[in-house]
């Protein structure tokens, strides 16, 4: 992209189509004509598919005038606005700051607010160009941009950071994804080394999939991991480097809704010396959010709040009070039913509910069919193996 063509997608009276159009179907839009205040059809259908994607991914971004949106694949890798405005609280105001691979630079944004001055560095220039635009029309004044590889900057720059972030890409030249640290671009393994040479402390981003203990391997110095979720789905991997730190790392859950943050700590050590004990289902049954499950505190988090666990391998626990801080779901038990159609007729008003099965012989969708069931209606039903048998429970969700 281009500096005019910049300027001609900013044109406030092109906006105002945008604007205008935004729930429209591109592909109309392109066959209606070649050009729109002249600038070509498929990149104003490009900008509405954009501002569509960044109505809920980036909601300051989608309200502010004059956003510039980047090819939806670009828009897709990028962080969203809430984990943006997460990472930014894990450091205190300082002096200087880096992204390494800033990309469309919603992570360089809410980090300068933190930083007498931030730097981003780039190697697609298009991706500067729109980057630089955006953060202008969000009135940022303290980035500076550096067209240029992270390795080749971190040779160059005499600056020394307060703290340097980096985002691997996750994807290789044909496009396929990878997960491990050693398979990303650039390769942090190794470039660990000439960012410690400019900071004493490095934030990781790395791939959701990435297995935790893995990441501690093959990364030195991990004081922190941060596994963030957003309305219970886990979309970022934190790695929190110190240089000369010295210790276990200890594990921060975050699962981000939308009126509360549930926030769970863990280290692999007690999770590892912690002694679960066993029981068949209470009146509550409780089911941890995602991070809990990625951070592997299967253990923990039923001596953290006093519960027991239905089984080594089923990771749902039970009591019978009710723990309302549990950072995850909570069912209340009606009754225990049999997989059956004569069960599901008696009990189950309407023939509706919702189902959901763990570590059970049936998926779902297999237990819905068996049930004859519907999905919908504000009951549940959860098929889960114990100890010694399974189980299927007709429950209502309080939490």
């Amino acid at each position: 992209m281009s500096e005019d063509l910049l300027k001609s997608l900013a044109n406030p009276e092109l906006q105002e189509f945008i604007r205008i159009h935004e729930n429209d179907d591109g592909q109309d839009l392109i066959l209606k004509g070649k050009t729109i205040y002249g600038v070509p059809a498929p990149l104003v259908a490009d900008q509405i598919s954009g501002r569509k994607k960044a109505k809920t991914k980036l909601p300051l971004f989608y309200k502010t005038a004059g956003v510039i949106f980047p090819p939806g694949k670009n828009l897709e890798q990028s962080s969203s606005e809430e984990t943006a405005r997460f990472k930014s609280t894990l450091v205190r105001r300082g002096n200087c700051f880096a992204d390494l691979t800033a990309g469309l630079g919603v992570d360089t944004f809410f980090f300068s607010k933190n930083f007498d001055e931030a730097h981003y560095v780039e190697q697609s220039s298009e991706l500067l160009l729109i980057a630089k635009h955006n953060h202008q029309q969000l009135g940022s004044q303290n980035i500076f941009y550096h067209n240029d590889s992270c390795e080749h900057f971190l040779n160059e720059t005499k600056k020394v950071f307060d703290l340097v972030y980096i985002d691997p890409s996750r994807r290789t030249d044909r496009d396929q994804k990878v997960f491990r640290l050693q398979n990303c671009t650039p390769d942090v393994t190794v470039l660990l080394s000439s960012i410690f040479r400019k900071t004493n402390t490095v934030l990781i981003k790395v791939s959701p999939l990435l297995d935790i203990q893995q990441g501690i391997k093959e990364l030195p110095e991990v004081e922190k991991i941060f596994v963030v979720s957003v309305n219970n789905e886990c979309k970022e991997l934190l790695f929190l480097c110190r240089k000369s730190f010295v210790g276990e790392a200890s594990i921060e859950t975050i699962n981000i809704l939308p009126n509360r943050t549930e926030q769970f700590n863990v280290r692999l050590s007690d999770e590892k010396n912690t002694v679960s004990t066993f029981s068949d289902p209470c009146t509550y049954l409780y089911e941890p959010n995602v991070s809990i499950l990625k951070a592997g505190a299967f253990k923990r988090i039923a001596s953290e709040f006093g519960l027991t666990k239905i089984s080594p391998s089923t990771h749902l626990y039970t009591s019978e009070d009710l723990i309302e801080k549990f950072p995850g779901r909570i069912f209340k038990s009606i009754t225990l039913l049999k997989p059956d159609e004569k069960a599901a007729k008696k009990h189950i008003l309407g023939g509706m509910a919702n189902v959901i099965t763990r570590n059970h012989p049936l998926s779902p969708d297999q237990l819905k069919k068996k049930m004859k069931l519907r999905d919908g209606g504000q009951q549940y039903v959860i098929g889960f193996s114990g100890v010694t048998e399974k189980f299927v429970m007709l429950a209502e969700r309080i939490k």
